[in-house]
């Protein structure tokens, strides 16, 4: 049976409705830079599709190493490097500073994602390989928490997120580096925008004295 990451590590991809704190690990994801209204920018189009066509063609150029089931889609967001938290709404989303991304299992090498960009290239030349990126990324020490309902309506959730930290010792560590995380557990295409499931991720670091 393939892995599914989402049933073997629910701690990362299934929290619960309340938040939680949490050490996320290290991992590998291809990601891809942009900005603009992720509802009206070729751009952010053009990036998921690159992000699918990649990941998939290392899952079945590799089906001998592992079978497993591609993650989700995942977003790392600011807004003009002044978003800093705190559930505040965005009215103009065409500010939207993203890296969006999709996490890739272990054996996948720098050789083995440029096999992929070179498959992908052949098959889908409109896309611009170029821009996609192998990354290991760490964000250790967050806190989190599954968001169910449209995605404008998460401001609330964040709001309750960031609070639940405050209030138990932690300060919101968002940064041009570490930034405000979401992941996509529903496809909004088949998906009602109220039943759709979103975790919620903010960076967090101790407070001094609460070592």
């Amino acid at each position: 049976m393939p892995i599914d990451y989402k049933k073997t590590e629910k701690d990362l991809y299934l929290p619960k409705n309340m938040p939680s704190v949490i050490d996320v690990p290290q991992m590998t994801f291809i990601t891809v830079d942009g900005k603009g209204d992720p509802n009206t920018s070729a751009e952010y189009t053009a990036a998921v599709e690159l992000l699918y066509g990649l990941s998939y063609a290392i899952k079945m150029g590799n089906k001998s190493v592992l079978q497993y089931i591609v993650p989700p889609l995942e977003g790392l967001w600011s807004v003009d490097d002044d978003f800093r938290g705190g559930g505040g709404a965005i009215s103009d989303k065409g500010k939207f500073k993203w890296t969006m991304m999709i996490r890739q299992p272990d054996f996948v090498t720098a050789d083995t994602f440029e096999a992929a960009k070179a498959t992908l290239a052949k098959k889908k030349p409109n896309l611009d390989t170029s821009k996609a990126k192998l990354e290991i990324i760490t964000e250790g020490l967050c806190v989190q928490v599954m968001h169910i309902g449209s995605y404008d309506d998460e401001s609330a959730t964040v709001a309750a997120l960031d609070r639940f930290a405050i209030e138990n010792g932690y300060a919101i560590d968002i940064d041009d580096t570490r930034r405000h995380h979401e992941i996509y557990i529903s496809d909004p295409r088949r998906i009602a925008p109220e039943k759709l499931k979103t975790v919620l991720r903010h960076p967090i670091r101790r407070e001094r004295g609460e070592e």
